[in-house]
């Protein structure tokens, strides 16, 4: 009788871990379909911007450009504050509004570099996020120890960055880059890792649709970042 018991309870927890398996790759799933979509509708929008000279005139050749500069670390503030009392459509049009405006402020990239150099940058970066997500998701080494390095590492640059605006150094700049490329490299793997965690079998579908819609936001970041010290780095100006 106890055999059998126990054979039940070996099939019950094999059963419970192919449903936690099957749960985990959908939310996933999910995670990197925002965030390509995301990254998708940047792109369209900033080429648009780029490429139609009354919005690049009226976006960049006034004092607008602060406000399209700064909206989307406003959207991301405010997604963090107030996701959980939001609904799941509200969020994901947030995502929406937030990929957008990244996308009206990156379309100086489109000015400043070629298209070729864009493009090798962009599956150059796509490469490198692969595989650090993809080791972030599979590793069985608790990357949590990373998080405090990588994110002094991130207040470094942005205070070096902000330095840099008024000095003009293309020395500072590299080694932001290169530091940049280093930090969001490892946030990759750690971001990975922990919307990996905040999955649980037991959350509502609402809750899960709002980890997901987090997650990608956290993954979106890290990729466009990384983008962006790679072109410092290798994309070439017109």
């Amino acid at each position: 009788m106890a055999f059998g018991s126990d054979r039940q309870t070996s099939f019950s927890r094999a059963a419970d871990s192919a449903l936690i398996d099957e749960g985990l790759r959908s939310y996933m799933l999910r995670v990197y379909n925002y965030m390509a979509t995301g990254l998708a509708l940047t792109g369209l929008v900033a080429y648009m911007v780029a490429n139609t000279p009354f919005l690049r005139d009226a976006i960049f050749g006034t004092p607008l450009m602060w406000v399209v500069m700064l909206a989307p670390l406003g959207m991301v503030l405010y997604l963090g504050a107030k996701i959980n009392s939001m609904s799941v459509s509200a969020a994901q049009t947030s995502f929406w509004i937030f990929s957008t405006l990244m996308g009206m402020s990156l379309a100086s990239i489109f000015v400043i570099y070629t298209g070729t150099s864009i493009a090798r940058v962009f599956f150059i970066t796509s490469g490198v996020f692969g595989a650090m997500s993809l080791y972030g998701y599979t590793t069985k080494r608790d990357l949590t120890g990373w998080g405090s390095f990588l994110f002094m590492g991130l207040i470094g640059i942005i205070i070096a960055s902000v330095v840099n605006m008024f000095l003009a150094s293309s020395a500072l700049m590299f080694a932001i880059s290169v530091i940049g490329v280093l930090v969001f490299v490892g946030l990759t793997a750690y971001d990975t890792q922990n919307i990996k965690n905040m999955y649980s079998q037991s959350d509502s579908t609402v809750v899960t649709s709002k980890k997901a819609i987090m997650g990608a936001l956290k993954l979106y970041l890290d990729f466009i970042n990384l983008f962006i010290m790679m072109m410092h780095l290798f994309g070439a100006r017109r």
